[in-house]
Order: structure tokens, then C-alpha cells, then sequence
């Protein structure tokens, strides 16, 4: 079993470090938050006062961040710290730029590097069915993929350093996109006096089949269990989705690709979260839709 280093035990990241113990390695992890680590010992963990600690003499390392600034600055410390060889997996989601910074600074320090931002949730992370979408060296992939294997359920190779971030990225556009478009054909078709499950039976095998209606249905009581039958609690954070979509914004402004569903999608999750639903599951914009009027 390997020695893993774990950076970053938030909502995401405490359950897959759990996962990892459960299947037999040992992991030495660092959180801002006592908390976390408290929750982290009681799991069987050992608990590091600082990142570079965690990191000292680890076969892998795991980062799960809030942003590309922390990020480059956990990586200042964890490259000089770790043994050469050693593979890093980032697990954040951040700008593509920061991720090929970290990339650089990891190969200048002699040390494998993932860009391995997930999909699937916290409900993924528990389970460890998150799918990995990840970039760098192929033999860094194959050499991590039975560590990513324990946490996900699919793990993708898309390319060079950075090109995890970039299909994130781009999933969560079109993931942001959809989920509006799911909540406007539903609260359309409550004006309507339509019926949501008749709808949902159309929509989930015809031509509007998508996942944000046939497995993350935003209607209560409609199709597979979803936040929606739970109140809206996340699941996925709106704040998580609007972060998601301004860095999708950032990187169509910086290659010149034009997004305009993708940037309507990041104003209308800004508003979302101006409106105090951040932390609420991003699937219930269906219930800021229904308040909206029409505009000529």
C-alpha cells in the first residue's frame, strides 16, 4: 500500500481521503480548518501541522483547493518537500493557466504531476464513483490511476498538463447551460398545467434527453432522487457552479472562443448567488425561473 499525502479535507476532499484509508493506505493529511482534521484523525488519519509535512516522503500527493492562487502556493511548499519521484495529483478546479504553473513547478522539482479535477459531487466523493477528468504525462496517469481508481469510478486521460482543467471546464458550461434550459422547459410547462412527470417521461426518452433532467432531475418527486427531493441542499453548490462558469468565461476570453449561452449562464448563476441561494444546490435556479416575468 502506498503513503499518500493529502492537502485540503473540505467537502470533497475529507471523503476521498476516507476512501483511500478504507482501502488500506496510509495517509498523513493537512487541512486550514481544526476541524477537519479532528474528523480526519478520528478516520484513521495522521494529522500534519503544515502542508509541506504532509507531504515529506509520500508515494503520492493529493490536492483538493478552493482556487488556482492556493494552489501555486501549496505547491511552493509541497515541491520542496516531497521526495523526487513522487507523483502529485491536484484535484482541484482551477484556471488552466494556474494548472500548467503548478505542472512547471512540479517538473522543475523532479516530480510527477495530475491536473485532476472531478465530477460528481460530494455524493460522488462518498461513494467514490467521482469521475476524473485528467492532464499531464501518461506515465504519471498510469502510475496514479490505481490510487484515482479507488476514488472515482472513471478517470480520463485528456492530455497534456492542464487539459483536465480544460474538459471541466467546458463539462460545467454546457452542465450550467442545461440545467437552466431543464428549469425553464419544467416551469413552462407548470404554466402550462402540464404535468411534470408526463414531461419528464417525454423529455428523458426523446430528443431532449439530458442529464440535468434524467439523473439530476430539478422537480421534486420526478425521475431518479435528486437535491430537488431534498430541499435543494447541494449536491452542487451554485457558488461552485458560478465559479465553474467564470472560469470558463476566463479561458473563452483568453483563447477568443465564442461562448455567449456560457457567459448568459454565468450571469444568471451570479444573480443566483447575489440572491442568497450560493449554497443551495445549483439545480434549484428552476425555482428563481418560476419567480421571473417575462421580457419582451
Amino acid at each position: 500500500m502506498s503513503k499518500v499525502g493529502f492537502i485540503g479535507l473540505g467537502n470533497m476532499g475529507l471523503p476521498m481521503a476516507k476512501n483511500l484509508v478504507k482501502a488500506g493506505h496510509d495517509l498523513q493529511v493537512f487541512d486550514t480548518v481544526p476541524a477537519q482534521l479532528d474528523k480526519a484523525a478520528e478516520a484513521g488519519m495522521t494529522t500534519c501541522l503544515t502542508a509541506a509535512l504532509a507531504a515529506e516522503n509520500a508515494d503520492f500527493i493529493i490536492t483538493m483547493l478552493p482556487n488556482g492562487e492556493i494552489v501555486l502556493s501549496v505547491f511552493e511548499l509541497i515541491t520542496k518537500a516531497a521526495t523526487k519521484g513522487t507523483t502529485i495529483i491536484d484535484c482541484s478546479t482551477v484556471d488552466v493557466s494556474s494548472s500548467k504553473k503548478a505542472h512547471a513547478m512540479a517538473d522543475e522539482a523532479g516530480l510527477g504531476c495530475l491536473d485532476a479535477p472531478v465530477s460528481g459531487g460530494v455524493g460522488g466523493a462518498e461513494a467514490g464513483t467521482l469521475t476524473f477528468m485528467v492532464g499531464g504525462e501518461k506515465s504519471a496517469f498510469d502510475n496514479a490511476l490505481p490510487i484515482l481508481d479507488i476514488m472515482g469510478g472513471k478517470s480520463v486521460h485528456c492530455g497534456a498538463g492542464g487539459a483536465g482543467q480544460s474538459a471541466k471546464i467546458c463539462n460545467n458550461m454546457l452542465l450550467g447551460i442545461s440545467m437552466i434550459g431543464a428549469g425553464e422547459a419544467f416551469a413552462l410547462a407548470e404554466k402550462l398545467g402540464l404535468d411534470q412527470q408526463a414531461l419528464f417521461d417525454v423529455i428523458s426518452t426523446s430528443s431532449g434527453f439530458c442529464w440535468s433532467v434524467n439523473k439530476y432531475c430539478p422537480v421534486p418527486g420526478v425521475g431518479p432522487q435528486s437535491p430537488a427531493d431534498n430541499d435543494y441542499k447541494p449536491g452542487f453548490a451554485g457558488a461552485l457552479m458560478l465559479k465553474d462558469l467564470k472560469l470558463s468565461q476566463q479561458a473563452a476570453e483568453e483563447t477568443g472562443a465564442a461562448t455567449p449561452m456560457g457567459k448568459r449562464a454565468m450571469q444568471f448563476y451570479e444573480n443566483y448567488v447575489d440572491e442568497g441561494f450560493g449554497n443551495t444546490d445549483f439545480s434549484g435556479v428552476i425555482n428563481q425561473l418560476k419567480t421571473m416575468k417575462r421580457q419582451s
